[in-house]
This record gives C-alpha cells, sequence and structure tokens, in this order.
C-alpha cells in the first residue's frame, strides 16, 4: 500500500481519508480499492459506486445513469437521452445518415462504435475475453451477458408473469409475447415480426438468399444457426444432454422439448379448443387448422400448404425425386415419414399400442382413429345432415356425397372418382395389372383389400363377431350391414318410392328401377343389365361356362345363386318360412311368390288386357298370348311353343311316352 494511504490510516482508527482527492471511507478495504483509481490517471470517482473516472464531464455523463437524468431531448420524438453523443446518434435514425464506412464491405453505419464492432466481423477479433473459462467476445455485452451463465443471475423480470432474464434484450422480446407486439415490418409482404432477427431471416425468402454454406456438402443455408445445426449432421454430435434419462440432443430447443415429455408441461394453449402443447411450432400449425391458413405455396401449381415439410414433399412429385431408398427391396420413397413406415412392413414392427385393448398399430394414424372407437367421440360433423365422423379423411369423403365433387379423373376414359386410391386402383383395368399375388393360390388381385379378403378364403379366418347373434364376418363391412338387421334400421331412403335399404349397394341398384339405367353392356350381344353381377352371370350363357358344380349330381351351374337352390334338392333343406302359415320354402323368392297368396298382391300387370300376376315368370308367359311368340323349338319336328313345359310334354310323343333322349329318336 503507498505510504501517504497508511500515515491516514494510522492517524485516524475510526476512518480513511484520501490525501489526494479528500473523500473519506469508513472501511480500510474500500479506502484500498478507491486509490487504485489514482494509480490509474482517474483522479474522479463515483460517490454511488465508486467507479473511476479520467475526466470530470465522464464523472458527470456517469452520475446521470443513477439520477435517471435526461437532458438531451429529440426535436422530432421527443425521446430523451442522459448523453448528447447518444441524442447525437438518435438523430441520424430520422434522417437514415450513415457517416461511417466499412473499408471492407462499404456497409454503412450511423455511429462509430457499431462501425468498430462490425469491423470485428472481418478480424474475428475478440478482445472481450471471460476469467472463468477464457472464452472471448467481439463485445463486452456479449461477455456481461455470457458472464450470467456462470452466475446463474437473472436480473431482468418480466411484470406480467415473473419470468426472469439474464439479459434486457430477451426481457423485450419476451415482453413482446404478451403484447403481441411486432414491429419489425417486411416492406414487400407487409407481414410483421416480434424480432429484427426474425424479420432478416423472413426477408430471405423473397430474394432466395443463402449467406451460409455447409464445407462438406456446400449446402446453402439463410440463418447461420441453421447451418451449425446442419453441420452436427456430418459430424453427429449431441452436446445437449437430458439430466433425466440421458438422451442426447444435437439442438437445444428439442432438449427443451423433450425434457417437457418428463414433466408433461403443455405452455402453449389455443384459444379456441384449449388444447395444450409442448412446443410452439406445433402449437401455430395447431392454430392453422382454425385459421385454415396456408402460407407456403408451391411455385409450380400454386397450391398452398400449412406446413414447411408439406411444401417440400409436394415438390418432390414435381421432380419425382426418391432421394430415400430401402435396403431390402430397393423402392425409392420422396419422404421419410412414408419410408420409415414401409420398414416396418419388413420387420412387421407396430409400435403404437392401444392403452384399451392392447391391440398393436404400425402407424400413429392408425392408432388416433382406433382409440375413438372406445370413447365413441365423433369429433367431425356435417353440416348437411349432421352425421359424426371419426376420421377428418372419412369426414372430407363424406362432404363428396353432397357435392358430388370428384376431383380425381381418369386419363385414358375421363371416369371421375371421390378418392385418389380409387382412381389408382381403376387405372389398373386399363393396364390390367395385378401387384398383389396369392402365395397359395397365385392368384392376381389389382388392389389391396381384395387381396386381404381372398387371403380369408384360405385361412376361413372371421375376425369380425356380432354381439347379438355371435355370427363371424370377414369383413367389417359385412358386419355393419348385418348389425342393422337386429336394429331394422335402413339408413339409405329412396326419395321417390320412400322404401328404405340396409345396404347402399341395394339402394343403388334399387335406384336403377326407377332410371332404367342399365351401365353394365355385354360386349358380345350388347345386352344392358342394371347389376354387374347381371352381366358377369349373362356372359356365362355365351361361354357355357359353369363354376359351381354339385358334389352329389355333379350337375353345373352358371350362377351361385343357383348352384344354392340347387344344393336344398338334395338336402330337402327349405329356411325360408311364412310367418303366417309357417309353410317352409327352399328359396327366398318362393317365399316371397307365396306371401302375395296371403295378401293378394299383384304387382305385375298386362298392358293389354290389365290382367294382374303374383310373380314375374307367369306375367311373362301370359304376354306370349298376346304376342303369339313360341321360343321353345322342338328339334324333331321344329313344332314353336309358348312354355318350355309345353315342349317337354310334345318331346314324348317322339319317343312313345318316354322321357325325351336324343339318342333314341335318332
Amino acid at each position: 500500500m503507498d505510504k501517504n494511504v497508511e500515515n491516514v490510516i494510522q492517524d485516524n482508527k475510526k476512518y480513511f481519508t484520501c490525501d489526494i482527492c479528500g473523500e473519506i471511507f469508513y472501511q480500510k478495504l474500500l479506502l484500498e480499492i478507491h486509490f487504485q483509481i489514482h494509480k490509474k490517471g482517474k483522479s474522479y470517482s463515483c460517490y454511488v459506486c465508486h467507479k473511476g473516472f479520467s475526466q470530470k464531464k465522464y464523472l458527470n455523463q456517469h452520475l446521470r445513469t443513477h439520477t435517471n437524468e435526461k437532458p438531451f431531448s429529440c426535436d422530432v420524438c421527443h425521446k430523451s437521452f442522459s448523453q448528447k453523443s447518444n441524442l447525437n446518434q438518435h438523430l441520424r435514425t430520422h434522417t437514415n445518415e450513415k457517416p461511417f464506412s466499412c473499408d471492407v464491405c462499404r456497409k454503412d453505419f450511423s455511429d462509430k462504435s457499431n462501425l468498430n464492432r462490425h469491423l470485428r466481423t472481418h478480424t474475428n477479433e475478440k478482445p472481450f475475453s471471460c476469467d472463468v473459462c477464457h472464452r472471448g467476445f467481439p463485445r463486452k455485452s456479449n461477455l456481461n451477458q455470457h458472464l450470467r451463465t456462470h452466475s446463474n443471475e437473472k436480473p431482468f423480470s418480466c411484470d406480467v408473469c415473473r419470468k426472469d432474464f439474464s439479459d434486457k434484450s430477451n426481457l423485450n422480446r419476451h415482453l413482446r409475447t404478451h403484447t403481441n407486439e411486432k414491429p419489425f415490418s417486411c416492406d414487400v409482404c407487409h407481414r410483421g415480426f416480434p424480432r429484427k432477427s426474425n424479420l432478416n431471416q423472413h426477408l430471405r425468402t423473397h430474394s432466395n438468399e443463402k449467406p451460409f454454406s455447409c464445407d462438406v456438402c456446400l449446402k446453402g443455408f439463410s440463418l447461420k444457426g441453421d447451418l451449425f445445426r446442419h453441420l452436427r449432421t456430418h459430424t453427429n454430435e449431441k452436446p445437449f444432454s437430458c439430466d433425466v434419462c440421458h438422451k442426447s440432443f444435437s439442438e437445444k430447443s428439442n432438449l427443451n422439448q423433450h425434457l417437457r415429455t418428463h414433466t408433461n408441461e403443455k405452455p402453449f394453449s389455443c384459444d379456441v379448443c384449449h388444447k395444450g402443447f409442448s412446443d410452439k411450432s406445433n402449437f401455430n400449425r395447431h392454430l392453422r387448422t382454425h385459421t385454415n391458413e396456408k402460407p407456403f405455396s408451391c411455385y409450380v401449381c400454386h397450391r398452398g400448404f400449412p406446413r414447411k415439410s408439406n411444401l417440400n414433399q409436394h415438390l418432390r412429385t414435381h421432380t419425382n425425386e426418391k432421394p430415400i431408398s430401402c435396403d431390402v427391396c430397393l423402392k425409392g420413397f420422396s419422404d421419410k415419414s412414408s419410408f420409415n413406415r414401409h420398414l416396418r412392413t419388413h420387420t412387421n414392427e407396430k409400435p403404437f399400442s392401444c392403452d384399451v385393448c392392447h391391440k398393436s398399430f404400425s402407424q400413429k394414424s392408425h392408432l388416433n382413429p382406433h382409440l375413438q372407437t372406445h370413447t365413441n367421440e365423433k369429433p367431425f360433423s356435417c353440416d348437411v345432415c349432421h352425421k359424426g365422423f371419426s376420421r377428418k379423411s372419412s369426414f372430407n369423403l363424406h362432404l363428396r356425397t353432397h357435392t358430388n365433387e370428384k376431383p380425381f379423373s381418369c386419363d385414358v376414359c375421363l371416369k371421375g372418382f371421390f378418392l385418389k386410391g380409387d382412381l389408382f386402383r381403376h387405372l389398373r383395368t386399363h393396364t390390367n395389372e395385378k401387384p398383389f399375388s396369392c402365395d397359395v393360390c397365385h392368384k392376381g388381385f389389382s388392389d389391396k383389400s381384395s387381396f386381404n379378403r381372398h387371403l380369408q378364403t384360405h385361412t376361413n379366418e372371421k375376425p369380425f363377431s356380432c354381439d347379438v347373434c355371435h355370427k363371424s364376418f370377414s369383413q367389417k363391412s359385412h358386419l355393419n350391414p348385418h348389425l342393422r338387421t337386429h336394429t331394422n334400421e335402413k339408413p339409405f331412403s329412396c326419395d321417390v318410392c320412400h322404401k328404405g335399404f340396409l345396404r347402399k349397394s341395394s339402394f343403388n341398384r334399387h335406384l336403377r328401377t326407377h332410371t332404367n339405367e342399365k351401365p353394365f353392356s355385354c360386349d358380345v350381344c350388347l345386352k344392358g343389365f342394371s347389376l354387374k353381377g347381371d352381366l358377369f352371370r349373362h356372359l356365362r350363357t355365351h361361354t357355357n361356362e359353369k363354376p359351381f358344380s354339385c358334389d352329389v349330381c355333379h350337375k353345373g351351374f352358371s350362377d351361385k345363386s343357383s348352384f344354392n337352390r340347387h344344393l336344398r334338392t338334395h338336402t330337402n333343406e327349405k329356411p325360408f318360412s311364412c310367418d303366417v302359415c309357417q309353410k317352409a320354402f327352399a328359396g327366398k323368392s318362393n317365399l316371397n311368390q307365396h306371401l302375395r297368396t296371403h295378401t293378394n298382391e299383384k304387382p305385375f300387370s298386362c298392358d293389354v288386357c290389365h290382367r294382374g300376376f303374383s310373380d314375374k315368370s307367369n306375367f311373362n308367359r301370359h304376354l306370349l298370348i298376346h304376342t303369339n311368340e313360341k321360343p321353345f323349338s322342338c328339334d324333331v319336328c321344329h313344332r314353336g311353343f309358348p312354355r318350355k313345359s309345353n315342349l317337354n310334354q310334345h318331346l314324348r310323343t317322339h319317343t312313345n311316352g318316354k322321357p325325351f333322349s336324343f339318342d333314341v329318336c335318332l
């Protein structure tokens, strides 16, 4: 210690006076610290914080930081400043004057301090060093902010939510989340941003500027942070680790988001539906489901997308790029999610499990609709008919039944389809492609659903069971109409005759009885049919094909219904019973015809004589009386008959009453 200081200490034990400036201290340590000011040529000391200054004017300027005095005011906006230099610098924001220019890149600055800081970006000079970890910084403010990471000091607090921050700039940015203030606006599209860095980043979407480039793969980035994160994909560096499960992450934001899986924290809440989210990006994407905003647009077809990832995936449909390839089957994929789902077809992995029934699924999108089968939740409701749906895809498909919209069209025959998958399946009718083949019988199928249904014919698997009668079905689409036989529900109603139907297919077939539409035509004789099944049965009359054979008498049949009716002649089974007289019948059509004997209903009427008939066969035979048509002809004498029974009776005249045989009469 200097000698004059020691003299003061010896002369007075209660207080300590500086011989140079006369300032008095009540602690020896404070006097020692103060005396260093004189040693460094700083003769003026602040009485509040004891900071030293070389000139009195600097001390006066400093004192205003304690008194908050701002004597210098701007004539334009009336903002006040504690120093005249700060006012002069501020005035340049109004005049846009930038008198300080960088000799390297010619960038201009409104004040010299910003120029000096900028020059360090060229020289990479970092004059401010941390005493703890020795890390260097180009600015003192960066160093001060960094020091708080060691001391964990957060002196700036939000008055709204009491959250603390280590630097004032972060607090100011945070306050805008409460005020929703967006002071930085884009001159091109006028979009507002809460931070200048966000605006600068956004401006590059207009200029397509990517100033940061990867030295390994030469990929360009619009943000320096994106480049740093990208570099970790080459080094596989994951510097951020979870203290709970020790999982590592390449980005701090991913770690923060992961930590919420342990705390179950969901700080982002939707004001519309009150759903909570653990990260802001998912929250922002969710908001677009309410606003229907699609900010990402394709430059080729101008289609909009709510997510950038959706846009990037869509762009590959134009370039046909499939950068991701399966190592097992070498199939290419345009996006990673489709690739991951595909891999599970090889591994049979089903990582998504239902907590209620423990059923597993290979995709999360399949698990979510399944969960709604337990809760019976149907969040998507039709505004037209108020029908509810558990899946959005089913809801969108249903809406097209009201609008009759068929957005997917075949380039070959121009037929329209509700679903893209239906179009793909239809295209195979032109190409005759059958990519799904059965390993048992080698039969090929053009679509997977038909293939899966076919497999059950080999396994006889019937996984869908009725809770009422316990009858099992191989397909869910068969179970649903069956359930209506118990509830007597007929959801499909004809607008013409108001008849109800259990199944939509039956309803569609019925509509053709009113329109007389016959969309299925025979290529041989051009006869039209209202049902596709009727066309297939008719085609067998040309080919004489009889694929259904009786094991008892070996008689062949061209259609299954006739075959089933024939089998009952051997078993004498009569499953259809009359509710009035309990008489049983082998066929349902026989029962329907019989019921008319009780109701005296005669729905078939002759237009010539107005005679009524209870069944169509008698009606058709009656019509031959008026037309004198004789469609049944004898092969021996060529005589014609109106009925087949008349022909059979006549044939016996050639055989002397014996059953007719060509071997006998020839």
